[in-house]
């Protein structure tokens, strides 16, 4: 008979990327291609010419979030990773090329006459992966066919992985700008995000598994003694805590930092954006995985930034997710891939979209999608939602990063949902310049007083101040906006008193007070019950 073992809770992991912390812009092959072209290979290669201004700015933190390596180690990993990707990822680097040469085709030729002869001049590695067309002002441009780019060899599973340690902190490197090389302390499983062995090996934080999946991952990855060793260093014998139980009747909400939100009913349970912590010892106050449920009905995603999409979470609570809740989109626009598309090519089944006013009627209450402006620095993007929420009367609005830019759209809304009882709302009013997000997958480098223009921000005072004025909720949650000490390494945020957003934040919340409406800005960890 085997041992029955549970794999530990204070086991980290990180999902890779040919080395890189995975996020939507990274599976999409077009986004891809760019992204190392124009971002990671100019990271490495500026490191590996002058490594000692990359140790020197890591260690400064107004330099926390540019484009330098937080990594001491020596250079022959570096150059290692350098030569792979130049190899290993060689056509989608070509794609990147081919896109900037299309972008280029498109701008002197395409003058508002048939395009139907330009195809032929479309780069032969684009070739019936991309459609073009005008607008109404014949403007050109294209249209990725985002599904055939998944089904081609430039979607690249085999430069997934899995990688395993123990967490001891909080600190980790900011993830847009640095690496993972494993050491001796990390354990990297190369296997694809939609691999069985994934949600077996997660699954068995809750429930007990046998200790012969060490022999499987063993076998099936050639691991040497030691490997093995610490990868049974891994599992205990010892059950998890059970998380508290729900109440019997009402609805019960809890913020798990960040945008994370999750909402329970004796029928149903929602997560918004779930980012979830892992405890250890000396850990600040925060909810974990063991606190979450047995099933979570729905998780819901508003956009598909790094820090919303997460799949270190996602990939970990895959087998408890009912369904996943994306914004709807199929404009196949570079900047704006398909969250459907992302998510189902990394093994998630159950991916329905929802349009802005959709609907989904739920046992003693419904979803809605609601409009989502600003936050995404002016492009075109539909992939963003914020959510409406109601159970028993009581209604929850989860604005995610929403930029109060147009008052006039939140009247209309009102119209259609009344007064809302429960905001959340992110107000990380500064935000850094768009192309910190979107900058590699321009075909040339955006003016720079253009891009300190356009902001990935969301709403300040004045402007928060404005939904609180049209919806008269009872209570208003200020997001914590990356203020956890678990988040800067993929927010890369680190304020104090005297950072705008908590100068704004707190103007908005003493201007909630003068009106009697209850505010607060979240930080780690905050439960209350409706009945």
């Amino acid at each position: 008979m085997t041992e029955s073992v549970y794999l530990k809770t204070n086991v980290k992991v990180e999902p890779l990327w040919n080395n890189w912390y995975a996020w939507p812009l990274l599976l999409q092959p077009a986004t891809a291609g760019c992204i190392t072209a124009k971002l990671h290979l100019r990271i490495l290669d500026s490191y590996l010419q002058a490594p000692h201004i990359h140790k020197a700015a890591s260690k400064n933190p107004a330099m926390r979030g540019g484009p330098f390596m937080d990594y001491s180690g020596g250079i022959e990993k570096v150059t290692k990773l350098v030569n792979h990707t130049r190899s290993e990822a060689a056509d989608l680097i070509k794609i990147s090329e081919a896109l900037t040469e299309l972008n280029t085709l498109l701008t002197e030729e395409a003058q508002g006459f048939s395009l139907a002869e330009l195809y032929e001049k479309i780069p032969d590695i684009l070739k019936g992966y991309v459609e073009l067309g005008y607008d109404l002002n014949n403007n050109p441009s294209f249209r990725l066919i985002e599904p055939l780019l998944y089904d081609s060899p430039y979607y690249k599973p085999e430069m997934q992985s899995i990688q395993l340690s123990f967490i001891e902190g909080d600190d980790r490197s900011f993830v847009l700008s640095t690496p993972r090389f494993p050491d001796d302390a990390e354990l990297n499983l190369p296997m694809p995000f939609d691999d069985p062995l994934v949600d077996r090996l997660f699954r068995m934080k809750y429930e007990a598994g046998s200790i012969d999946i060490c022999d499987e991952i063993k076998a099936r990855f050639s691991l040497d003694e030691k490997q093995t060793e610490y990868l049974r260093s891994f599992f205990t014998s010892e059950a998890p805590p059970e998380p508290a139980k729900l109440p019997e009747k009402g609805l019960r909400i809890r913020y798990f930092g960040h945008a994370t939100v999750l909402l329970e009913t004796p029928e149903v349970t929602i997560m918004t954006d779930p980012v979830i912590s892992y405890k250890f010892d000396n850990a600040t106050a925060r909810y974990d995985y063991m606190d979450l449920p047995e099933k979570i009905d729905y998780v819901v995603l508003t956009h598909s930034h790094q820090d919303h999409v997460m799949f270190e979470t996602l990939l970990q609570i895959r087998h408890k997710i009912g369904t996943i809740i994306v914004p709807k989109n199929n404009g196949g626009t570079l900047q704006d891939p398909s969250l459907r598309f992302v998510l189902k090519a990394a093994g998630f089944k159950n991916v329905i979209e929802m349009d802005e006013m959709d609907e989904l009627s739920l046992p003693d209450g419904k979803i809605m999608g609601l409009p989502f402006f600003g936050e995404h620095g002016d492009l075109h993007i539909r992939s963003k939602l914020a959510f409406f929420f109601e159970f028993f009367g009581t209604k929850v609005l989860c604005a995610a990063d929403s930029n109060n830019i147009e008052p006039r759209m939140y009247e209309h809304l009102h119209r259609i949902v009344g007064d809302i009882d429960y905001i959340f709302i992110g107000m990380e009013s500064s935000g850094a310049p768009m192309s910190w997000l979107y900058g590699p997958l321009y075909p040339k480098p955006l003016d720079r007083k253009m891009d300190q223009s356009r902001r990935l921000n969301g709403s300040d005072n004045n402007r928060a101040q404005g939904i609180v004025e049209q919806f008269s909720p009872k209570q208003v949650f200020v997001y914590a906006m990356g203020m956890e000490p678990w988040l800067t390494y993929i927010s890369s945020i680190s304020y104090d008193e005297t950072s705008g957003p908590i100068v704004e934040s707190n103007q908005f919340i003493d201007f909630c007070a003068s009106r009697d409406i209850g505010a607060e800005r979240l930080n780690g960890q905050r439960e209350f019950v409706v009945c």
